[in-house]
């Protein structure tokens, strides 16, 4: 006698939140940096024209260098209007640099309430607001051997960045953009990171603290480079 084929669970790809809630919305982000920019009026100029949402910053590193994070919930917004801002002037008379080019998606942890807020609200909101110029962003890669241990010893190290998180926004010290970029990041990291304030010092101190948690000092393969910059322009909503 045959016997029956056990049927394969069924696929999901939703975002799981609070009480069963799901969603499969998602917000990508990208940064790509530049130097050789001497006229950052122009490039805001050229941005400000095709209407591309989202903000430049001017690279503190680099006396003509700049970057423009972007966001969209189409994948596709990132082949089509950013690559033609970008081949456009003056951004095809800089200079890119592909080390500092980031790229990944909003993402749940199973905790949230509001998930779209937390896909896509609320990245957009900290990116964009206006008390919060500065900014440092840098991608991260866990060591492999992290996913192989037990699920409550991973939550139990993810706590100590979430408490961290949640002791500085409350301060207004700090405020973080965490995305996923499992497999659409060139350099197979897991993660970008995007650390903003009102002023620099706080970002620094955060990353500072974190070096001490069990997470970075233990489970972090590689972590940066490191993008800083303080924004000078957003695109109207």
């Amino acid at each position: 006698m045959n016997m029956p084929l056990n049927e394969p669970e069924p696929l999901d790809l939703s975002e799981h939140g609070a009480k069963g809630a799901t969603s499969d919305r998602r917000l990508f982000m990208q940064l790509q940096a530049f130097g050789g920019c001497f006229d950052t009026a122009a490039a805001i100029e050229a941005l400000e024209i095709t209407g591309v949402r989202g903000v430049l910053y001017e690279d503190v590193a680099d006396p003509t260098g700049i970057a423009v994070v972007t966001y969209s919930e189409d994948e596709n917004y990132f082949v089509e209007d950013v690559r033609r801002l970008y081949k456009g002037t003056p951004f095809n008379n800089l200079e890119m640099k592909p080390e500092l080019t980031m790229f990944g998606r909003s993402y749940a942890i199973g905790y949230e309430a509001d998930l779209d807020d937390v896909l896509v609200e609320r990245p957009r909101r900290t990116l964009r607001d206006e008390g919060w110029p500065w900014a440092v962003w840098y991608p991260v890669r866990r060591k492999g051997g992290f996913q192989q241990l037990p699920m409550d010893e991973q939550r139990a190290i993810l706590m100590e960045h979430g408490t961290l998180g949640m002791k500085y926004g409350r301060a207004d010290a700090a405020h973080d953009i965490r995305l996923a970029c499992h497999g659409i990041d060139r350099h197979d990291n897991d993660f970008v990171v995007g650390l903003v304030s009102g002023t620099l010092a706080p970002l620094s101190k955060l990353v500072e603290t974190m070096r001490k948690t069990k997470q970075t000092s233990q489970w972090i393969a590689s972590l940066g480079p490191f993008f800083v910059g303080r924004k000078v322009w957003q695109s109207a909503e």
